[in-house]
């Protein structure tokens, strides 16, 4: 019996992931409102202008410069109705990230449909 309390508390004591403002530290978001995407192939899926001549087909596809959420209360112009627009934070009005609802290429090269990106290096991850 003592072994099963022990083993619930460990499931309790899970930390969270929560990315606030790295202006003003208002949470933004947490792990629950992220979404999932399957990482691009890199250069290859942005338009040819974009793309170096060579391509190493080994090399690992670049980081999500991005995190996707879904759309959340304080997101003021998804609320408004607007198709596409860009977040501000609501404590200090920073520029944290945009939204489409047609859509939006991921620097990693996926495309995620609808979008609600925040970009990293606007936000900072905290776990609690």
């Amino acid at each position: 019996m003592e072994e099963e309390k022990k083993s619930d508390v460990g499931t309790d004591l899970q930390t969270q992931l929560i990315y606030h403002c790295k202006k003003c530290l208002r949470i933004v978001a947490s792990q629950e409102n992220v979404v999932d995407h399957k990482r691009g192939e890199g250069e290859r899926c942005f338009k040819w202008k974009k793309r170096s001549d060579s391509w190493d087909t080994e090399k690992e596809p670049p980081e999500c410069s991005s995190i996707f959420v879904e759309p959340m209360k304080w997101m003021q112009a998804v609320e408004e109705g607007t198709v596409e627009e860009k977040f501000q934070c609501l404590g200090c009005k920073a520029r944290l990230g945009s939204f489409n609802w047609a859509g939006m290429q991921c620097s990693c090269g996926s495309w995620v449909n609808p979008a609600f990106q925040l970009h990293k290096n606007r936000i900072d991850e905290c776990h609690i």
